[in-house]
């Protein structure tokens, strides 16, 4: 296997790692505290209602979007590392 191969490989990696650690907090701020966890989280106040509530109606979606910005500039970052950044 030539060195090219070796570095595309570890490229592809460490995409698909960030890509699973990315889905795996997405589901469990949906899923898991949305709507499993959302019996253990009515409690908790936050802006006038539970944080289950808060999670399933707001939070995920505020927790989406933060792993879109940061998927993007994680990945920015590791094409620059593996030189096949587009500047």
């Amino acid at each position: 296997m030539s060195q090219q191969d070796v570095t595309k490989n570890a490229y592809w990696q460490a995409n698909l790692r960030l890509i699973k650690i990315s889905l795996v907090i997405w589901a469990l701020v949906s899923f898991g505290f949305g709507i499993v966890l959302r019996p253990l989280l009515s409690g908790i106040r936050v802006g006038g209602t539970d944080l289950g509530f808060w999670f399933a109606q707001q939070g995920s979606i505020i927790v989406f979007l933060a792993l879109i910005f940061f998927y993007a500039w994680r990945m920015n970052k590791l094409d620059r590392e593996h030189g096949v950044d587009e500047e």
